[in-house]
């Protein structure tokens, strides 16, 4: 059961943020197109249950985001939220007939191109604060330096790697800005545990935005990176606590795991979790959501939500009790790594 009231620490820069927050995809229209005033409505309902973290980037939807972020913090006490974008994409004005994202539907008519320089991270934090229509940004991460976002097209995200230019380009400035008080922390948001560990070891990072991999299907990172980030200071967030779908929907046909089609052996593996989430009465996405918050390296969650319905499914799965006997039956059957704590949230 997740207690909103007790916040976690980003690291040590002296914000704290709720252990569930709201991701903002969905508001750039990530595979369905919102309805009209949902993202305001949505926000509204997250702030009336206790989120006070709200994330966002201008990848998503190629700015419209955040700006429908920044309509509907609008009326909410500024000093209550924390609020995340990203840097390391040059939004460029296209025709809209020349728009080929494949993740996001009706997004902004522009071209998302990397480009991690410092004058580039100066005009996205720019463009940011005036789509979030706000004075600043509390936390800016390092967005996708990995390519991640090529996954979408099946190539293999540690194919290419922009670590080089992050790191003399885009991390100087968001260093500098937290030295000025400007930003509070700062991170970076990427799809792979490895290429964080580097990150880690070279920068002087206060949480990292680690999307699908520390979940109840994959738990890669734990050995290497959770005692890194110990070690450094470093809050982990998890995002994709579902794997993009196949630990909502479960083990059904056309179920997909971190975005492609579940293969037979992760189908299997769902089954074998599911009968056990039936023999404690634990829902499977209660566990999935819940999974991540029981490593006390772990600051906060970050669900997305296209709709009221589903901001107050989130937060019923986080607070529904899930007893320890059954965090141990999964590692006994091998299912969970044996490492990972299960104690309370």
């Amino acid at each position: 059961m997740i207690d909103f009231l007790s916040q976690r620490p980003i690291g040590r820069s002296g914000i704290s943020v709720t252990p569930l927050g709201l991701g903002g995809a969905p508001f750039g229209n990530m595979y369905a197109a919102m309805a009209a005033g949902e993202a305001e409505a949505t926000v509204a309902a997250a702030f009336a249950a206790g989120i006070r973290y709200f994330d966002t980037a201008p990848l998503y939807g190629y700015g419209l985001s955040e700006t429908r972020l920044g309509v509907a913090i609008k009326p909410l006490p500024r000093d209550e939220l924390v609020i995340a974008s990203k840097v390391g994409f040059d939004l460029i004005p296209v025709e809209p007939s020349e728009v080929t994202s494949r993740i996001f539907v009706q997004p902004v008519p522009m071209r998302a191109e990397f480009n991690y320089s410092r004058d580039a991270t100066l005009r996205s934090i720019e463009a940011s604060l005036k789509r979030l229509d706000t004075s600043h940004i509390d936390m800016l991460a390092i967005h996708d330096p990995d390519e991640a976002v090529d996954v979408f097209g099946g190539a293999d995200p540690r194919s290419r790697s922009h670590f080089k230019e992050a790191m003399e380009g885009a991390y100087p400035v968001l260093a500098e800005l937290r030295s000025q008080g400007v930003i509070k922390a700062i991170g970076v948001g990427i799809n792979q545990w490895q290429m964080l560990c580097d990150f880690a070891v070279e920068g002087d990072f206060d949480y990292f935005l680690l999307a699908g991999r520390y979940t109840l299907l994959d738990q890669g990172s734990l050995a290497q990176l959770f005692p890194l980030c110990e070690q450094r200071g470093i809050s982990l967030v998890i995002g994709g606590p579902y794997n993009s779908g196949i630990l909502a929907s479960g083990a059904v046909e056309g179920a997909t795991y971190n975005y492609r089609p579940a293969t037979p052996k992760t189908l299997e593996r769902v089954r074998r979790i599911e009968a056990v989430c039936a023999a404690y009465g634990v829902p499977l996405q209660a566990a999935a959501l819940q999974f991540p918050m029981r490593h006390p390296q772990v600051t906060s969650v970050i669900p997305g939500a296209r709709s009221i319905a589903e901001l107050q499914q989130s937060v019923r799965l986080s607070s529904i009790p899930i007893p320890v006997d059954f965090w141990r039956e999964l590692k006994a059957q091998q299912l969970i790594d044996e490492r990972a704590p299960v104690g309370p949230a």
